[in-house]
């Protein structure tokens, strides 16, 4: 085996052989190397997301939060240099899992690295080469010496081993992927709450070997990177609590990264050439970094010893009430969160007040709703204050005013903490009404701009010569209608929308009315998803757009099947996820479902309609979410007419 061959079998911590397993690990092409991995090597790792999973939709448009277990240790795969076979839930390619994100970064980081060094090798080769012959010592170790020296070398270190590491890049999760400082291995560290040039001391914890990474805590920063400025982080428990990744960063590098995370989308996740991906466009900021988060949801852990199926254990002191941190299984006790809302920061001060009382009545765990909730009162017209208005059942004992920037009213402000309770919301001089535990989006602030983006593009800038104009909208995935509604005006033939769950259509009705849409304006439907089309089948679809704005594991098979035989002239997809938009949009672009889905791909049978294939307009980011390592995406497309 050549010295470059052993270099990348050691890499992959796979023993030198011959045999196939290595050589389907191995891809030799056009002198490049290439890293080749079957799907069975996307393993589902037990990485906890922890805080993270309050960004994510679960596939009915509500939250999912974790179910914790009482254990704070972590478990640890095995001896140094020693793996326990694992049977590992394998994750299907298509699903754009943090997993399998963190994955591509890490293989694509890896080939540059082990690009540098064969370039590297190949000069010391040629050095060497140039030198005159010597006479060989004695004592000339073997070739089997050399190969079992190399493999010690990069034997994996025991849990609880400490390293100084260098940050080299910054993952689509928003970990820093580091090497061991003065290692000669390339065997990279997932290190949380590091940047681009930090150097940092880190204790490893979880080593994932078939993959070439391993997991560690952040311990501190040795040297700082130029883009890091501590001075900048607001709370105390950054870099313990995982809510947060990037307070140390400049809100400008934040915007940055995640354009980079759409533009890694579209390159590991599409399977489109890259003629085919317009160039990414400038991720939109948030008018608020801190201060805009209008839900949170922390959490507690019943008592020790509770969990027994029949017993029942009252707690004998208040748990601690807050989110997971970064990698562990308890909870951490949070006394405040800066990126919520006054009213939310409010309401949770008094809802750990209140479990400070009743705590020994709690005999399990359980998840406190936080949600804010507006009261609009415009300003009388003969000039007198604005009376503070009820707002039960908000928690608050002083709702918050907010007096409008022209002084023609003020926002009441509360905190609502039952999940069946309705929440009032306002966008612009919109109104929306959802029950409080349901989702809608979380921050405010950036939803007049959010919206505005939209309504300012999801017409076509021009239409062909003799193309009909565009009337109508369908809103799919409508939820309780913040689309349908918002861009209600600009379609002469009307806007529906289009979802599932009944609750939701029934509040989507109930906002239309307090916007005063009537069903000529705006109408809301619910539909079976396998015949999601065929309630607008009256449509003409040269003359409509669709808009998408599915949960986080993207559409499925069977909705963009529908979709591209309906044919609608133009689609603009809204995510939560770019990953899977990135996929969708590539089933979209290319006009077939079977090749990214896992199923053969047929013809249409005869008198079937066939599917229509897009093109991409623009894509685009928008921080939702600062501070974190969370992107929503907005792409358009153009129905291509063949």
């Amino acid at each position: 085996m050549s010295a470059t061959a052993r270099l990348l079998v050691s890499r992959s911590f796979i023993k030198p052989t011959t045999s196939a397993s290595v050589r389907s690990q191995l891809a030799l092409s056009n002198n490049k190397f290439c890293w080749v991995r079957s799907a069975s090597h996307y393993t589902a790792s037990t990485f906890k997301a922890g805080f993270d999973n309050e960004f994510h939709k679960d596939n009915n448009g509500f939250h999912k939060h974790h179910q914790h277990s009482k254990m704070g240790k972590r478990q640890f795969n095995g001896k140094p240099g020693k793996f326990r076979k694992k049977q590992k839930k394998v994750v299907v390619a298509s699903e754009g899992s943090p997993e399998e994100v963190l994955l591509h970064d890490i293989n694509a980081l890896l080939e540059t690295l082990t690009a540098a060094d064969v370039v590297d090798e190949g000069a010391t080769e040629v050095q060497a080469e140039a030198k005159p012959e010597v006479e060989k010592v004695e004592g000339e170790e073997k070739v089997e010496d050399k190969e079992e020296a190399a493999e010690t070398k990069h034997e994996l270190l025991a849990q609880g081993t400490e390293i100084e590491a260098e940050v080299l890049s910054l993952s689509s999760t928003g970990d820093g992927l580091a090497k061991q400082k003065g290692s000669d291995s390339n065997h990279i560290y997932v290190i949380p709450f590091t940047v681009p040039g930090d150097v940092v001391k880190a204790r490893v914890y979880r080593h994932v070997p078939q993959d070439g990474y391993s997991h560690a805590d952040f311990l501190e920063v040795l040297t700082p990177s130029p883009l890091r400025d501590d001075s900048r982080i607001q709370c105390k428990y950054f870099a313990k609590c995982s809510g947060c990744q990037f307070q140390m960063l400049d809100y400008s590098e934040q915007l940055k990264h995640k354009r980079s995370i759409v533009v890694k989308a579209y390159k590991n996740f599409s399977n489109l050439s890259p003629e085919l991906v317009p160039e990414i466009l400038d991720t939109i900021g948030s008018p608020l970094q801190y201060g805009y988060r209008t839900k949170l949801t922390p959490h507690f852990d019943g008592p020790p010893g509770g969990n027994r199926r029949g017993f029942k254990k009252p707690m004998e002191e208040m748990p601690p009430i807050g989110f997971t941190p970064k990698g562990l299984r308890k909870v951490m006790d949070i006394e405040d969160c800066p990126i919520a809302t006054d009213a939310v920061r409010a309401g949770l001060k008094a809802e750990r007040e209140r479990m400070s009382k009743e705590f020994a009545s709690y005999t399990r765990g359980a998840t406190i709703l936080l949600r804010e909730s507006t009261k609009r009162v415009p300003k009388p017209a003969d000039g007198s204050e604005i009376a503070v208005p009820d707002l039960k059942p908000g928690v608050l004992s002083t709702p918050i005013a907010t007096p409008s920037a022209d002084g023609s009213y003020t926002d009441f402000k509360t905190c609502i903490t039952d999940n069946n309770a309705t929440s009032t919301e306002y966008i612009d001089s919109f109104i929306f009404q959802n029950p409080a535990g349901s989702f809608f989006q979380n921050n405010n602030s950036i939803l007049s701009p959010f919206t505005d983006h939209i309504r300012q593009h999801i017409l076509p800038p021009s239409l062909p010569e003799g193309a009909k104009p565009i009337k109508n909208l369908i809103d799919a995935y409508s939820g309780s209608g913040l689309f349908t509604i918002t861009q209600s005006s600009l379609f002469p033939g009307g806007s529906i929308g289009i979802d599932i769950a009944d609750k939701s259509i029934d509040f989507a009705r109930r906002n239309a009315r307090l916007n005063g849409l009537d069903e000529s304006q705006c109408k809301f439907i619910a539909a079976d998803a396998p015949k999601l089309f065929e309630s607008v089948s009256q449509l003409d679809a040269d003359e409509t757009v669709v808009v998408l704005d599915p949960p986080r594991k993207g559409c499925d098979a069977s909705f963009l099947r529908q979709l591209m035989q309906f044919a609608p002239r133009r689609v603009v997809y809204v995510s939560c996820n770019v990953h899977t938009q990135a996929r969708d949009v590539g089933v979209l672009v290319r006009g077939r479902v079977g090749d990214t889905f896992g199923e053969a791909f047929v013809d249409p049978t005869e008198g079937e309609k066939k599917m229509s294939r897009y093109v991409i307009e623009s894509i685009r980011g928008f921080d939702f979410f600062p501070q974190t390592g969370h992107v929503e995406g907005v792409a358009i497309l153009n129905r291509v007419d063949e």
